[in-house]
């Protein structure tokens, strides 16, 4: 799936519109960082990963590979599944419904295509990523593993141990990307537990540092190829990329009021009315 810039423009608004309206009709969910990655996680699903969603195995042999360690998001997450064809886009209505696949956290008892492991547990994702990485180089797959956190989340330690992990074992086919909006569910990132310089941790810890501007899609292209070219060079990638909570939605951005709470009638009419309608609604 290689779509082209304006092409992402238009998948990522039509994401929005999803998460809006999933969030809106299951009274419940994660709204604010979804909002916030739609456009990497379209570029990523749509144009990045070397993934064929018709050949889905669990095991991910010969495909990159991508872990949402932040699992709170799922619906940006959903959405981009839906639209690239791991699942009819339909389902999306079942969003956080008794029975249905689409759980607020991502798990794998339903079944669902796209989702290798559960997640939402706060500072799992890393190492889970970890281990498909070596898996990848025993069975020597010459493809990538991608994992998604957020900055909060960069406050459990379990994050720091696999860090130091995967720069001793040099896995250079694993790149990590932190959601570095600055905000999380009890406020600004900077009063909860300030996170200092990010980018002399991460590579005093061994890494590869890129930044990115995770609404610019020309950058995010950009440096995700970047990424990629970094790889097996001995040292394992990772992308602090800045984003806005909430992004596209005026009343919505910049604030941690939104990590948790969904759009009300009103306020979803208000929200839809600044996203155009690109792919058509489910």
């Amino acid at each position: 799936m290689m779509a082209n810039i304006n092409d992402l423009r238009n998948i990522a608004s039509q994401v929005r519109r999803d998460i809006l309206r999933m969030t809106h009709g299951a009274a419940s969910g994660h709204p604010g960082g979804s909002l916030g990655c739609a456009d990497l996680m379209s570029a990523l699903y749509f144009s990045e990963l070397r993934h064929s969603p018709l050949q889905f195995s669990m095991d991910g042999r010969e495909q990159d590979l991508f872990f949402l360690s932040n699992g709170h998001i799922s619906p940006v997450w959903y959405s981009v599944l839906a639209r690239s064809g791991y699942f009819p886009v339909k389902e999306l209505v079942t969003f956080r419904k008794l029975g249905t696949r689409l759980q607020g956290h991502p798990t794998t008892a339903e079944d669902l295509p796209g989702v290798r492991v559960a997640s939402g547990s706060l500072g799992m994702g890393l190492s889970v990523a970890i281990g498909a990485a070596l898996a990848k180089r025993l069975n020597q797959d010459s493809h990538l593993v991608y994992v998604l956190t957020g900055d909060g989340e960069l406050e459990e330690g379990q994050i720091w141990e696999a860090a130091l992990f995967a720069a001793a074992r040099k896995l250079d086919n694993l790149i990590a990307i932190v959601d570095w909006n600055g905000q999380q569910i009890d406020g600004p990132v900077e009063k909860v537990m300030p996170l200092g310089d990010l980018g002399a941790k991460w590579k005093a810890f061994g890494w590869e540092v890129l930044g990115m501007d995770g609404h610019d899609m020309d950058d995010i292209l950009a440096t995700l190829r970047q990424a990629r070219e970094a790889c097996f060079q001995g040292h394992p990638v990772m992308i602090l990329m800045k984003t806005v909570m909430g992004k596209g939605v005026d009343f919505m951005e910049g604030t941690h009021h939104w990590h948790g709470v969904a759009p009300k009638d009103d306020e979803l009419s208000r929200a839809l009315a600044q996203l155009e309608e690109t792919l058509g609604d489910y």
